[in-house]
């Protein structure tokens, strides 16, 4: 199989964690880094775990600079991976199946299920949710994507050509955090890869598990290795490392009775982290983050180039300046409506991820009633 993950620099040692534990459980596979990155650095090419190291801008673009432009760091990342799974394709003819992992995976054991999937499905996706009853997880995936997209699998078929085209395609025009308008970056797209392709939901307990799969949850060490509610665990996807969103919901949906092993594993990745160098290269600046001369690109200015007719106006955003997209006194209004203060809705939404439903209905009820609700 052909594994990759796309990052910036500063995301390295996520990606050498995850292409080491690949390697320990498939040495036979290939693992390629995706570097949306203007040059590699010496540290990721030095790496012995990355078979290759491809920068997104040579994987088939036209006119990349103009595409890089109008995302921020995050939308950058997850924006070029269709393109790049093609790209894949076309780089390794011989081979047959490819597999996308987030950078903040780590693998704890072999994909043989996937493995077999993939002799008979050409497009493999993983949810978020195989279970009802955490009310916060299901309103978030309601927002922000039923499948999870730190993980995706194609098979070689007329079938996974066709849907990496139209993904590609989606995402040239439209991936932005812009949950107004129905859209999360890469991942909402997906939810209509259903109603126009062949797929498979894997529905395993031990592919992508994560912090939305820890209530109620059982995941035990055995002598054959870890489980995950009954399923052999494959890897954990230890989204909202960053953002202290994993602490949080170890708080809120794990107790005593069934924390010990996911804290314990939790410890080793993040010291996994230090030891392929976070403290250091965890703070490596992105190269498409200025223009030409240095100066910090504004947020409002890569909006404002999200207007088709800016394209052919400025093709070479970064050697120009934010004055160029937000002359004094003027605000386009898609920079306006980006700049607007939130709507109700998406406070609410936003409270409930960062603190859960019960404790943010609380606050709402403290508020309306001048805080003399019961507490």
């Amino acid at each position: 199989m052909i594994y990759f993950t796309s990052i910036c620099s500063n995301y390295l040692p996520k990606a050498m964690a995850l292409a080491e534990s690949v390697k320990r459980h498939d040495p036979d596979g290939t693992f390629v880094l995706c570097l949306v990155e203007r040059e590699a650095p010496q540290v990721a090419l030095d790496f012995p775990h990355f078979d290759e190291v491809v920068l997104a801008k040579d994987a088939g673009w036209e006119d990349f600079d103009r595409f890089m432009f109008r995302h921020s760091i995050v939308e950058a990342s997850t924006a070029v991976k269709p393109r790049f799974m093609i790209h894949l394709t076309e780089r390794y003819p011989q081979a047959r199946k490819f597999v996308y992992l987030d950078p903040d995976v780590l693998v704890y054991g072999p994909f043989t299920e996937l493995d077999a999937l993939l002799d008979q499905h050409s497009i493999v996706l993983a949810p978020h949710l195989l279970r009802p009853g955490n009310i916060d997880m299901e309103i978030s995936s309601l927002a922000h994507g039923a499948y999870n997209l730190g993980f995706l699998a194609v098979s070689r078929a007329d079938n996974s050509a066709r849907f990496l085209q139209w993904w590609a395609e989606r995402l040239f025009l439209y991936c932005y955090d812009d949950k107004s308008r129905g859209i999360f970056t890469d991942q909402k797209w997906i939810d209509l890869v259903p109603c126009f392709f062949d797929c498979h939901i894997l529905k395993h307990h031990g592919y992508d598990f994560a912090t939305w799969s820890l209530l109620g949850s059982e995941l035990v060490e055995t002598s054959s290795g870890y489980v995950a509610n009954g399923d052999p665990l494959r890897f954990i996807h230890f989204s909202g490392l960053d953002s202290g969103t994993i602490d949080k919901a170890i708080g809120w949906w794990l107790t005593p009775a069934n924390s010990a092993t996911f804290v314990k594993l939790y410890a080793e990745y993040r010291a996994l982290l230090e030891k392929h160098g976070q403290a250091t290269l965890g703070k490596t600046p992105w190269s498409y983050a200025t223009y030409a001369d240095g100066r910090k690109i504004a947020l409002q200015a890569r909006v404002a180039y999200r207007n088709p007719e800016l394209w052919d106006a400025v093709p070479r955003p970064f050697e120009a300046g934010d004055a160029t997209f937000l002359p004094e006194g003027e605000a386009p209004a898609a920079v306006a409506a980006a700049t607007e203060p939130p709507s109700i809705l998406d406070r609410f939404m936003r409270s409930t991820r960062e603190i859960g439903l019960g404790p943010t209905m609380a606050k709402a009820v403290r508020r309306i009633t001048g805080g003399k609700a019961a507490r």
